[in-house]
């Protein structure tokens, strides 16, 4: 397509709108900013050297906690309720106005904070773990979903990694919020969900994964269960996407042992392809979207398909990442690098994990030391 000037547009070079079906907003694509020259902030880009077991750590087994509880020796996951939740199960009714002015609005928030964490050692991350211990996370987050699901209306099962994204403790772990009530950003979901699916008869999501499938030039990751791809309308450098590409699944207790063990297999190599980017352990904060549970529903949840988001803040480097500032918060939502250009760039990372790779250079290194030292004793 030509604009005004003749000239013939181009996604990498000519700034555009991209709609965004599960929140109903535009983003701003400006690929061709990449070229301009940063000054701003960078982020610390050294490896932190995190003890694989440190006696003051509260999420450590054995460790004594803030609120003087006293973890398990765990050997897999464990899970605790939070020291300090933003939601409590027994909290009053805010008090209503007696004016009924819809100007100043509230309502009750209740609900059940937990921390999970993946692995009792502190020294490591999700792509680092084996795929066994992947699986009990993921069988782990299930089982929450079912049993806080019994009571609330949300679960939502979230990781913040990394100190970039406010993550105070370098120990592998994630955390899960219930409510009883649907936060906004499922609120809208639901509600986008629900437009496609009478429209259309189908799933949004299920139909937009047979289309990335088909088209391949977002997809970063695929199996024969899982696709994770950096969405069409994506905001972030490197967001992406995780979806089941062949059925119609509701939520994390859904899936079958066989698309377990592929879900575990895809989120090792997806995390592995954002730490191979720039050579370091990837921030973003992640969660999982499900069908709404609770007993009280109505109204139906079929138009619902789970996926998860990954948020990363990294844009040109380690050290140099996106702010959602100043245009973004006033106006809309925008973006340099096209989702194209990022999808290509993270399935063109080497599959093997940055550090284990380093580790078979050193032992290689070590025996041709052995070997000459053998030759000119």
């Amino acid at each position: 397509m030509s604009g005004q000037d003749g000239v013939k547009f181009d996604p990498k070079e000519h700034q555009h709108q991209r709609y965004n079906p599960l929140t109903d907003r535009w983003v701003l694509v400006s690929a061709h900013r990449m070229t301009r020259p940063w000054a701003g902030q960078k982020e610390s880009v050294s490896e932190q050297q995190v003890a694989r077991s440190d006696p003051q750590n509260p999420l450590c087994p054995g460790n004594t906690r803030a609120n003087g509880q006293v973890n398990p020796d765990y050997e897999s996951t464990f899970v605790f309720d939070n020291d300090f939740p933003a939601l409590q199960p027994d909290a009053p009714d805010p008090p209503q106005g007696s004016d009924g002015d819809v100007l100043f609005q509230s309502k009750a928030a209740r609900g059940k904070c937990q921390v999970m964490c993946f692995h009792p050692w502190s020294d490591i991350t999700l792509p680092l773990m084996r795929q066994e211990e992947v699986i009990k996370v993921i069988d782990k987050w299930a089982e929450l979903v079912e049993e806080l699901g019994a009571t609330y209306p949300w679960v939502q099962i979230f990781e913040n990694k990394g100190a970039t994204m406010g993550c105070s403790n370098p120990h592998p772990h994630c955390q899960v919020w219930a409510s009883n009530f649907l936060p906004n950003e499922a609120v809208v979901s639901d509600r986008s969900q629900r437009a496609y699916y009478q429209q259309h008869q189908e799933q949004l999501l299920l139909r937009y994964a047979e289309q990335e499938a088909n088209r391949q030039e977002r997809v970063v990751v695929q199996s024969s269960n899982w696709l994770a791809v950096v969405p069409y309308w994506a905001t972030w450098p490197y967001q992406t996407m995780l979806l089941p590409r062949k059925r119609h699944i509701l939520r994390l207790t859904d899936l079958t042992p066989e698309e377990r063990r592929d879900l575990a297999d895809v989120m090792r190599l997806l995390l592995t392809k954002y730490d191979n980017l720039f050579q370091a352990s990837f921030p973003y904060s992640m969660g999982w979207h499900g069908a709404p549970t609770g007993p009280h529903l109505s109204g139906g949840v079929d138009h619902w398909q789970l996926h998860a988001h990954y948020y990363p803040p990294l844009l040109r480097s380690a050290s140099v990442r996106k702010f959602m500032v100043g245009y973004e918060m006033l106006a809309q939502e925008q973006r340099d690098l096209t989702p194209e250009q990022a999808a290509e760039r993270l399935r063109n990372v080497p599959d093997e994990h940055y550090r284990n790779r380093k580790k078979s250079e050193e032992k290689e290194g070590d025996l041709v030391d052995e070997e000459e030292e053998g030759v000119n004793p």
